[in-house]
C-alpha cells in the first residue's frame, strides 16, 4: 500500500516511516506536518492509506480526517503517541471517519506488542481496501418487507464502522425511552475503546447503553454494544455470546457474523440496519436477513461518511429501503408503532 504520514514530531514521523519500509509491499507516499497540508496532499495525491496523528499546528486530525473523507475519501487510521490518553479525540475522529486507532510503535527499539498491534491494524485495512475493489453484481430492485403488528421479541440489529460513532448517535437519540424492541449494535472499534464508546453514546441519547455480557439476553428498550476481540453471536435461548470463529475476517467482532447468526435462531421479529462504513461487512448478512423476509434499511450515499458497507449491501439487494441518517430513527420508530424524540 502507499501510505501517508500526517504527523508534526519528527521522531514519530521516522517511527512510522521506519515500520512501513522494513515491512513488505508498503511504501511512504508522503509526508504532511499538518492537518492542511495532509488535506492537501490527498487531494494532489490520494495514498491508500493515512496514518493520521491527532494534534498537530493549523488543523488537528479530527478536522483533517472530516474534509478527507469529504473531498478525497480513503482509508485512515489515527496513529499518535497516547492513543487512551486522547479518547474523546479519537471517537471524534472515528466519527468522522477513520477507521481505527492505534499508537506509534516506539522508535528505538519497537516492543513487539506495539509492532504486532501496529502492523495487524495495518494488515487488516489492506485487507478491507482489497475486498472493496472487487467486482460485484449489479444491484437489483429492492423488495419491501413487512413487520408483523402482533410480533412479540423484537429486536433492531445495527452495524457500523467508519463514521459509526457519530452515525449511532443520531440513530440512536431519535428513540423514545419506551421503546419496544432490543438494540444490538456491532461496530467496527478495538475492544479497548469499547467501554469508552458506550459511556460517550450514553451521554447522547435516553434509551439505557451497556457492554453485550456473556449470555445475556436482548429485552426491549436497552442498547447492547458488541465488546470483545471475539465475534457477537446468538445462542440459543435467544441469548448472546462470543464465539472465536470464523478467524478469518478483517474486523473482530464482524457484523455479518451476527446479523447472519439471528437470521438464524432469533425467535421473534428483526429489523436490521447498517450504516456508514468502509469495505463489505455487513452486506451479506444483511441479505441473509432480507432474503429471508426481515425488514432492512441501508444508509444513503449522501449522508455516509463512508460509502463501503452501504454500497456493498445494495449492490446484494439486502435493503428494503434506504434513508438518510437522520430519517431512520423516527423510521424505526414507526416501524414499532411509537414515538420519536
Amino acid at each position: 500500500m502507499r501510505i501517508g504520514i500526517v504527523n508534526d514530531t519528527s521522531i514519530a514521523v521516522e517511527a512510522l516511516r521506519r515500520t512501513l519500509l522494513h515491512t513488505r509491499g508498503h511504501e511512504v507516499a508522503w509526508v504532511a506536518r499538518d492537518g492542511v497540508e495532509a488535506v492537501n496532499h490527498c487531494a494532489q495525491d490520494r495514498p491508500d492509506l493515512v496514518l493520521m496523528d491527532l494534534i498537530m499546528p493549523k488543523m488537528d486530525g479530527v478536522e483533517a480526517t472530516r474534509q478527507i473523507m469529504a473531498r478525497s475519501p480513503c482509508a485512515i487510521v489515527v496513529a499518535t503517541a497516547n492513543v487512551n490518553g486522547n479518547s474523546s479525540k479519537v471517537f471524534a475522529a472515528l466519527g468522522a471517519g477513520a477507521l481505527d486507532a492505534v499508537n506509534i510503535p516506539p522508535l528505538q527499539p519497537p516492543g513487539a506488542t506495539e509492532l504486532t498491534e501496529f502492523l495487524g491494524k495495518i494488515q487488516n485495512i489492506n485487507r478491507l481496501i482489497w475486498r472493496d475493489d472487487c467486482k460485484h453484481s449489479r444491484p437489483t430492485r429492492l423488495r419491501p418487507a413487512k413487520l408483523r403488528a402482533s410480533a412479540t421479541n423484537r429486536l433492531v440489529a445495527i452495524g457500523a464502522s467508519a463514521g459509526g460513532p457519530a452515525a449511532l448517535a443520531v440513530v440512536l437519540s431519535r428513540l423514545p425511552e419506551a421503546f419496544p424492541a432490543a438494540i444490538v449494535v456491532v461496530q467496527h472499534v478495538d475492544a479497548r475503546f469499547s467501554e469508552s464508546l458506550t459511556a460517550s453514546l450514553a451521554r447522547q441519547i435516553k434509551l439505557p447503553i451497556r457492554l453485550a455480557r456473556e449470555s445475556d439476553a436482548p429485552i426491549a428498550g436497552t442498547v447492547l454494544m458488541a465488546d470483545s476481540h471475539n465475534h457477537l453471536v446468538l445462542g440459543g435461548q435467544n441469548q448472546l455470546t462470543y464465539a472465536a470463529m470464523p478467524q478469518d475476517t478483517a474486523y473482530r467482532p464482524a457484523i455479518d457474523v451476527f446479523f447472519q447468526s439471528i437470521s438464524r435462531r432469533w425467535r421473534g421479529e428483526i429489523v436490521g440496519v447498517l450504516l456508514t462504513g468502509m469495505g463489505r461487512d455487513g452486506a451479506s448478512g444483511l441479505k441473509t436477513l432480507h432474503e429471508a423476509g426481515r425488514h432492512t434499511i441501508v444508509q444513503d450515499q449522501a449522508t455516509s461518511a463512508v460509502y463501503g458497507m452501504p454500497k456493498a449491501a445494495l449492490e446484494l439487494a439486502a435493503a428494503s429501503e434506504v434513508l438518510a441518517l437522520e430519517a431512520i430513527g423516527p423510521r424505526l420508530a414507526e416501524l414499532f408503532d411509537c414515538k420519536t424524540q
